[in-house]
């Protein structure tokens, strides 16, 4: 039944994991696969911490920067993935060995800019010192967070404070990137919509935007909405986007909520063939104050989309407590 393979694979979206990108939502979307470092450039970063709580640390190298000390960050290389980029670096410029233990944050500034941050550990290897400076970094250490140092952008102290809070009080599951190729950045929403009774006794029901298939029988083979994201259109502001396009005649009376990163998607393997990246996301959308009570989600244009009511309630609880909680990984637009 096509409606078990949907919760199935919103179940599997909930937990972090992926599915194939098979078909993109609009007919404008012109589908050309992008190349890292030509039409976009991921940069990842590491927080790491030892036993006293101190942060991994490098001294920079480049002359725009000479001396001032940073995360362990660096650009991805063509043919790798993104934690094979997260160890290389972290090696390169630190010495150490590490394993990623879950993302912590995303950061975009539109497809040609995208930076992932890690929470790691140590696994092996030891302090780069002056003596091994190269071109990468001049050395290497473990920093208190209170003693005087020289940063080269105070833009980490927030994401070294996000990986000490996410050590003592994890708020949303550790999550890495998946394996699956991507030619495009793209997104898939589970773009969400909660009508209320207003009888306390009845339960809120719960509404999902579903994209139908192409064909006679549209609506034969729902599936999840993937709409992808170009110079213009960012990550966060792709879903936006659907939403103007679905449902213009409500969008100005409609709040978007981009809740956060279920999971992504990523290869990189093949340069030029596999260098996207799709992220799965949790959208919340509701009328903004004084919207009309229609008692269901806002009336959609066409026939390209729907919207379903789940009704399966273990389903439908766990995300009703996604949405509620606001467990799941932030991104942020610079």
């Amino acid at each position: 039944d096509s409606l078990d393979i949907l919760e199935e694979n919103v179940e599997k979206i909930l937990k972090g994991e992926g599915l194939e990108v098979r078909e993109l939502d609009s007919a404008r979307d012109q589908v050309q696969p992008v190349t890292l470092r030509k039409d976009v450039c991921y940069i990842v970063a590491a927080v790491i911490f030892n036993s006293k709580e101190e942060v991994l640390m490098v001294q920079e190298a480049k002359t725009e920067c000479y001396g001032r000390w940073y995360l362990p960050a660096g650009r991805m290389e063509g043919g790798e993935s993104i934690l094979e980029a997260l160890q290389r670096e972290v090696k390169e410029e630190a010495g150490i060995d590490c394993q990623p233990i879950t993302m912590l944050l995303v950061q975009e500034q539109g497809p040609q800019w995208v930076r992932f941050i890690f929470l790691a550990e140590v696994t092996g290897g030891s302090l780069k010192t002056t003596a091994e400076a190269d071109g990468e970094s001049l050395q290497a250490q473990w920093w208190n967070r209170e003693s005087p140092l020289p940063l080269r952008g105070r833009d980490i102290l927030s994401l070294i404070a996000a990986g000490l809070k996410y050590k003592k009080n994890p708020w949303f599951q550790a999550l890495k990137p998946v394996d699956i190729p991507c030619q495009v950045i793209c997104q898939r929403p589970l773009l969400t919509f909660v009508t209320s009774s207003g009888d306390s006794s009845e339960e809120d029901r719960l509404w999902l935007l579903l994209s139908n298939s192409k064909g006679e029988d549209a609506s034969s083979n729902p599936h999840l909405p993937v709409k992808i994201s170009n110079k213009r259109c960012t990550v966060t502001w792709a879903v936006l986007r659907l939403v103007k396009e679905c449902m213009s005649s409500s969008y100005s009376r409609l709040n978007v909520t981009m809740c956060g990163i279920l999971g992504l998607q990523h290869n990189g393997r093949v340069l030029g063939k596999t260098d996207g990246i799709c992220f799965n996301t949790l959208v919340f959308l509701e009328y903004s104050e004084g919207g009309p009570e229609t008692g269901g989600p806002p009336p959609l244009d066409g026939d390209c989309y729907r919207w379903h009511e789940v009704t399966n309630q273990r389903l439908r609880a766990k995300m009703l407590q996604r949405i509620k909680e606001g467990s799941v990984l932030p991104v942020h637009s610079l």
